[in-house]
């Protein structure tokens, strides 16, 4: 049974880590990992430099705590030893020799802190929190960075709607959302993928971790294997991927068609293994990650093509989910516009411009090619300018709710709708409504059409 993890004044930061303990002094490996693991997800102990190379080659940790002199190596021997083969992990050192050569040694191979002996317990739980903070802050300065370099805020708002597609749509993410499956957004572009695949991450058990969005048509060819993965350059540096960053929480490959052959090789490996490795390293790291994906491309066409390996293909396309364009969404049109509307006078701190009944109808009936992001783009260049496009713009009188709500608006967008997709044909749109011809008639003469 798991031993419970305390919660005190050291801070959340140990809740989640995993830490190895490395010394030669049993009464000193024993110490550590008695204060540690009531506070840990996880903590494991080695007895020596070999015996922490073998489990490092195993298992991944957030943290290491070891002793500097040891039998056969100093721990900073070790460090720089690991560092070239691929540790991802911060140190702490322990030692009772702190002369300024070994702290000079230390700030250059990047040892996170040492600690003095003899030492106290709070002495080593203040340095692992403080450790393990700084650690997280520079994963989620990291990951921040990375957001607000993606393409704007697009991708982060609400999957909203009620048309049938939507919710269908949405019903499909409630099923998939306590799953570990694999699932495969398709759809044109604009039609809120990356919207869908949030949603599914809120829904899940992984809410709390990281979701990471790369575009893979976004990032150099020769730079993504880098991005994703991490490395570990000829000077022993390391740089943590994408996946790493991830471990945890879920991982949202976009545009995966565009992908590099290499690439496309690699990620296989890792969704078989749930382990990667960096570019430069000689050691895997196990990953935790759930892996999404979406494309606007046909995918088997790409197979046919060549230019998508067949067996990454059936290895992502367990579940897919087709996000439906705006056109099939006509019902979602009104309330999408009026959400950004909304938005947009509130972000870029200038009026809101009013959308009147004909304003609306005529959203309605356009057909959409850019989809959502083509209707977020207009509202947002209409509240910059202070007026609609001459195009859409409408001398109605009702605005606000009214103009939503009211039954026989609509009833009148999405009669006009069903028009517009018949091409003026009053019989085939009354097949298609499920009423007769003289009903179409009537409401299209009380509307002046």
């Amino acid at each position: 049974m798991q031993t419970p993890v305390a919660r005190d004044e050291y801070g959340e930061s140990l809740a989640g880590a995993s830490i190895l303990v490395i010394d030669d002094e049993p009464g000193m490996r024993n110490f550590l990992t008695k204060i540690l693991t009531p506070r840990c997800k996880k903590v494991e102990q080695a007895a020596s430099a070999a015996e922490a190379t073998a489990i490092l080659d195993q298992s991944h940790f957030d943290l290491v705590v070891l002793d500097n002199i040891m039998p056969g190596k100093t721990g900073l021997e070790w460090v720089q030893e690991q560092r070239r083969v691929g540790l991802f992990a911060d140190t702490i050192l322990v030692t009772a020799y702190a002369d300024l050569e070994t702290a000079i040694q230390a700030l250059r191979i990047g040892v996170a802190d040492f600690v003095l002996k003899p030492f106290r317990a709070n002495q080593i739980l203040n340095s692992v929190a403080r450790a393990l903070d700084r650690k997280y802050l520079r994963r989620e300065n990291y990951l921040l960075k990375h957001e607000l370099s993606a393409e704007g805020s697009a991708g982060r708002g609400r999957l909203l709607g009620k048309s049938a597609a939507i919710c269908q749509a949405r019903d499909m993410l409630t099923r998939l959302a306590p799953l570990p499956t694999p699932v495969l957004f398709m759809g044109a572009s604009g039609t809120g993928k990356e919207i869908a695949a949030r949603t599914l991450h809120s829904l899940s058990e992984r809410a709390g971790k990281p979701f990471v969005a790369v575009n893979c048509a976004a990032i150099a060819p020769d730079r993504i294997a880098h991005e994703l993965f991490g490395m570990v350059d000829d000077k022993d540096r390391r740089k943590d991927g994408l996946f790493l960053h991830a471990d945890g929480g879920t991982l949202f490959l976009d545009e995966v068609a565009q992908m590099p052959d290499q690439v496309q090789a690699a990620l296989l490996r890792v969704l078989e293994d749930q382990r990667i490795r960096p570019v430069g390293a000689e050691r895997d790291i196990p990953l935790n990650l759930r892996f999404l994906f979406a494309t606007n491309a046909d995918l088997k066409q790409a197979v046919a093509d060549g230019r998508f390996r067949a067996d990454l293909y059936h290895r992502i396309n367990v579940v897919q989910i087709v996000m439906p364009p705006l056109r099939e969404r006509v019902e979602d049109i009104v309330e999408l516009a009026a959400l950004f509307m909304e938005q947009f006078s509130t972000t870029l701190g200038m009026p809101a411009l009013e959308l009147n009944e004909e304003t609306l109808l005529k959203f309605s009936r356009y057909d959409w090619p850019g989809n959502v992001r083509e209707l977020r783009n207009l509202i947002e260049r209409s509240v910059i300018l202070g007026e609609i496009p001459e195009e859409f713009s409408g001398t109605g009188a009702i605005t606000g709710a009214a103009a939503i709500e009211t039954l026989d608006l609509v009833t009148q967008r999405h009669i006009m709708h069903v028009l517009d997709a018949c091409e003026g044909n009053r019989a085939e749109a009354s097949r298609r409504l499920g009423v007769s011809r003289k009903t179409i008639d009537r409401k299209c003469a009380s509307w002046g059409f």
